[in-house]
């Protein structure tokens, strides 16, 4: 499978989300070899979208002369689009967000009704495209903090992706967390291999991964410095 990695993380290799991203990858290319492409977001000059439309008018060309017309060519080359970014504010970072305000060349001006709501109607095909996303914060739990984003990811990608988010990141870093982060990127490596044979992954193993590793108190506790790591 053609894959393209877009690392939304300014820390680019050292990004706590990148290690679980790894790990995904890794349980792919056990199933099957993969071809794999990751851009780091942050080094690509991508200027911000004007608004001005003319790429949805035009045939999908956009005024701005950047790197985001050799990405537009990237994604529809690809047959996996993964996401990997950490929570920002609720949301993907800056630099992400700029890359998808972006991809206006690939819709026309046109809309149509597709189950409730009105879509642009594409200027080029990218039916074969999957997506994923893969998303990692600070935070002690799921709940009420990846909402945002999960819904922002299903709107854009039509509900056909698959979305896996994952709370005590910053644990994937922390040499002395390996009792319990090295179980998880395991699991994670299941995931890529359930992925790559079979399109989806297993909800329960979608729980287990996306559930604390360790108790949210005792995690809240390291990070605000009342508790030690190595009790």
């Amino acid at each position: 499978m053609k894959i393209l990695v877009l690392n939304g993380s300014p820390k680019k290799e050292k990004s706590d989300t990148m290690k679980i991203t790894r790990a995904f990858l890794q349980g792919m290319n056990e199933a099957a070899p993969q071809e794999i492409k990751q851009i780091d977001v942050i080094d690509k000059k991508i200027e911000y979208c004007t608004g001005c439309f003319t790429c949805m008018r035009n045939g999908g060309t956009c005024v701005l002369n950047d790197d985001m017309r050799e990405i537009l060519g990237e994604i529809l080359e690809s047959e996996l689009l993964l996401l990997s970014f950490p929570l920002y504010c609720y949301a993907m970072p800056a630099p992400l967000k700029a890359l998808f305000d972006r991809t206006l060349p690939l819709s026309s001006m046109a809309m149509q009704k597709v189950g409730e709501r009105y879509e642009h109607v594409g200027q080029a095909d990218f039916s074969r495209l999957r997506y994923l996303m893969i998303c990692g914060c600070g935070f002690p739990n799921s709940r009420h903090n990846f909402e945002p984003v999960t819904a922002q990811f299903s709107l854009m990608f039509h509900g056909a992706g698959t979305a896996l988010t994952v709370p005590e990141s910053p644990m994937f870093s922390a040499p002395e967390a390996a009792p319990v982060t090295a179980p998880r990127l395991a699991l994670l490596q299941k995931a890529g291999r359930q992925y790559a044979e079979h399109g989806e992954i297993d909800a329960e193993l979608i729980a287990e991964i996306t559930s604390p590793m360790i108790p949210e108190e005792i995690y809240a506790g390291i990070v605000n410095g009342s508790v030690s790591p190595n009790p």
